[in-house]
């Protein structure tokens, strides 16, 4: 009798898992299902629940590249480490930290985090005196070797770009402040008005409506680099230096996120959905839980107004294993 009924209980559980895989990523019977889970983090609903799985697989656009020894920076720990660490906060003159930007209908994740550090990178270290917004669209459109342009790009070899041929500055579209803006027009994820983009034209002067000249307008960096695995030596990175870029697995769960500090669900088919890029911005601990702070680039009625808080030490699948910086040349 006991092992019928304990073949009952797993017969029982294998169908209640089995009905939980079946669901739709955005139905809201899966959204249901993680709010019930009491997991440190809250489900909500960021896209349409008719949005193909091919678009939101077309978000995510981070392409790995060999990791080499050389290419990893240390930093020494002459400095006390915070609990609580937010660049927004630390270096509340630079405008470009607190930037959600919109990647739109584009696989362009690699281009937009990337330039978004090297924004942040150059107010930083002008202590404030150089407000610049590096275009994602001269990275997109014109970093062609090996890369894919809408259909992904290399974070690591983005920092090289900038170093060997420079970027150009331009803000996020319609904006007239910079030399090329983001040309790719925002999306609505809760009504589907997104369309995916063919990557843009590279097009080797300003907008019509600047009057900066193209090769004048350049930015250059002085170095690229990995950050080495560990939790201190990314904390010290962003404490001294500004944001970082993160190139993780994303998770169907993750497609949900609306606050708390997020890890992917245990005990279901969570299947990766893609490798994406988003910049790191600081840290901090959530009853109890530790986290990085990051900003997304799928614009601000995403998740928590475009941020999110993901579980601190290793535990999403390359979140820490590949994170990326460079130094600006001032």
């Amino acid at each position: 009798m006991r092992s019928f009924l304990c073949f009952a209980v797993l017969a029982i559980s294998g169908a209640y898992s089995a009905d939980i895989n079946l669901m739709h990523p955005l139905s809201d019977e899966f959204i249901d299902f993680i709010n019930k889970q009491n997991s440190t983090w809250t489900a909500g609903r960021n896209f349409d629940r008719n949005t193909p799985m091919s678009h939101i697989r077309s978000l995510v656009g981070a392409l790995k590249s060999p990791k080499l020894e050389s290419d990893i920076r240390t930093i020494p720990k002459d400095v006390d480490i915070p609990e609580f660490f937010d660049a927004r906060e630390n270096w509340p003159k630079c405008d470009s930290i607190k930037l959600i930007r919109d990647q739109s209908g584009c696989g362009s994740c690699w281009a937009v985090s990337t330039t978004s550090v090297m924004s942040d990178r150059i107010c930083i270290h002008s202590n404030g005196e150089k407000q610049i917004y590096v275009s994602d669209e001269d990275l997109l459109s014109c970093c062609v070797s090996f890369f894919e342009g809408c259909s992904g790009g290399y974070v690591f070899d983005s920092f090289e770009y900038w170093r060997t041929d420079g970027l150009v500055s331009g803000g996020p579209y319609n904006s007239t402040t910079g030399c090329r803006a983001y040309s790719l027009q925002p999306c609505d994820h809760l009504l589907m008005e997104c369309p995916e983009y063919d990557t843009p034209k590279c097009i080797k002067k300003c907008d019509a409506g600047s009057k900066l000249i193209y090769e004048d307008d350049k930015t250059f960096g002085i170095s690229s680099y990995y950050i080495e695995d560990d939790v201190e030596q990314i904390q010290l990175e962003l404490l001294k230096n500004g944001p970082v870029v993160a190139s993780f697995e994303v998770y169907k769960d993750f497609l949900n996120y609306k606050s708390g500090v997020y890890q992917p669900l245990d005990g279901i088919d969570n299947a990766d959905i893609g490798s994406h890029a988003v910049r790191v911005l600081g840290w901090g601990v959530e009853n109890d839980v530790p986290y990085w702070l990051a900003a997304n680039s799928w614009n601000e009625d995403w998740g928590d107004k475009g941020l999110f808080k993901i579980i601190r030490g290793g535990k999403v699948k390359f979140f820490e294993q590949g994170m990326v910086a460079g130094m600006p040349r001032l």
